[in-house]
């Protein structure tokens, strides 16, 4: 059975970003009926916070993004210790004791000979009495997993073929030295226990994912399929990491953006298919080919999501939207001509206050004074109420016949003396919805 997961640090809010990851592990997962497995990474305990964990749910239940199961790594800590343990064993895993800036040298050092600024493993050459002094000095070392020197390689669902030296890279730290257990060998540990068959990540992962092949092949597990989205820059091409912080999904939520809108679009970014929006989930699922996805790095502009939102918005019923028409103050008897109004007009669901505020209190009339006795003269011709959507057709009508004014001469300083505005919803639907006109009528 396919599964595949999605494994957020609860260290801060989730982000477009990491939105690109879940989604396209949760469309594989659910095309094949398969399992999507939430795994919440919370190794680190002084990052971790019990407030974005529930954040990284409510952000992925508001979208649909919903889990087969849940597991959070700082449950399993004894399965990484009996791992760490067998590759001790093996002779696969090392203490190592260099400081930061004895490991920044050792770097400087191989870059000005012209080699390859990787760990040159001294560490192996120390004696037990040697490791026992340093702990005396410096405390526990880290414990690092030693590469076998030869290529690494695996098909990417995304890159193609990849080769990567395993002498090109330094052997990586999979326990620090306070003992906290790093990502490296925790997810392939979950992943080859939870029987993960898919793995879709960032590019920046792909020389993790060299080492990791390893480690998993050292403890006799599967290697799931591994595949390497591009990362996202913003508009310009420039770097979005900085920004990230200001595209949390909660944020975008803030600000309007509806979540068929923000899937549409991440399911397809970076695709060789065209941004559509979706009606729904199956929809999202039935599409989705990671096969279809490039290497070169894709273009997010948050600007995008509203046109999109705007164009959800105008597919839906009012049962759908009901709760926001009565937060803007909509009295339950106008609600449905009031969203048969405001829908086209809308980007999203915040502006409909302001068209119930239009229809409620009215608005300073635009009259320029060439139009201001036209407009007097209409005034007078206002048939008497109730309004329809009749209405504003027998009043041009009537308007035109006495005054001899036609099209955009017509239609436009009416407009503008009702509304305030140049543009807007259409006439006949929004002429029945004003409230001081009404009254007046």
């Amino acid at each position: 059975m396919t599964t595949t997961r999605f494994a957020p640090s609860p260290t801060g809010y989730i982000h477009v970003g990491n939105l690109r990851t879940a989604l396209m592990n949760y469309l594989i997962a659910r095309k094949a009926g398969g399992t999507f497995i939430l795994r919440i990474d919370d190794t680190d305990p002084e990052r971790s916070k019990e407030e974005y964990v529930d954040a990284i749910k409510q952000d992925l239940e508001w979208l649909g993004l919903h889990w087969d199961r849940a597991e959070r790594q700082s449950d399993r800590l004894d399965r990484y210790a009996e791992a760490a343990d067998k590759l001790r064993e093996m002779g696969r895993f090392y203490e190592a004791f260099e400081t930061p800036t004895e490991l920044d040298l050792k770097r400087k050092k191989q870059l000005n000979m012209g080699k390859p600024p990787v760990y040159d493993r001294a560490a192996l050459n120390l004696s037990d009495a040697e490791k026992e002094a340093l702990r005396a000095e410096r405390g526990n070392g880290v414990w690092r997993f030693k590469l076998d020197h030869q290529r690494i390689e695996w098909n990417d669902g995304i890159l193609g073929d990849i080769s990567i030296d395993a002498a090109s890279v330094s052997d990586p730290v999979l326990i620090r030295g306070d003992g906290q257990v790093l990502y490296t060998i925790a997810s392939v540990v979950d992943d080859t226990e939870m029987g993960v068959t898919d793995v879709v990540r960032g590019s920046d992962h792909v020389t993790n994912t060299a080492t990791q092949i390893q480690i998993i092949e050292a403890l006799g597990g599967t290697c799931p399929r591994f595949a390497h989205h591009s990362l996202l820059t913003g508009p310009q091409g420039e770097a979005l990491s900085k920004r990230l912080g200001t595209l949390a999904l909660r944020d975008l939520r803030e600000q309007g953006v509806q979540p068929m809108a923000l899937l549409s679009l991440m399911a397809r970014l970076g695709s060789s298919d065209p941004v559509e929006l979706r009606s729904d989930m199956a929809e999202l699922i039935d599409g989705f080919d990671i096969g279809r996805f490039g290497a070169a790095p894709t273009k997010f502009d948050v600007q995008d999501l509203f046109p999109l939102t705007a164009k959800h918005l105008q597919s839906l019923p009012l049962a759908d939207v009901a709760d926001a028409v009565a937060d803007a103050g909509v009295p339950t008897e106008l609600a449905e001509p009031f969203w048969a109004m405001a829908r086209e007009n809308i980007t999203t669901l915040a502006d409909l206050k302001g068209w119930w505020e239009l229809c409620r209190d009215g608005a300073e009339p635009l009259i320029a004074d060439e139009d201001r006795e036209f407009i007097a003269e209409a005034v007078v011709l206002l048939p008497e109420g109730p309004f329809d959507g009749e209405t504003w057709g027998q009043w041009t009508s009537a308007v035109k016949e006495a005054t001899g004014r036609k099209g955009k001469g017509l239609f436009m300083p009416l407009r503008k003396a009702l509304t305030g505005m140049e543009r807007g919803p259409e006439m006949a639907a929004l002429l029945p919805l004003l409230q001081v006109i009404r009254a007046r009528g």
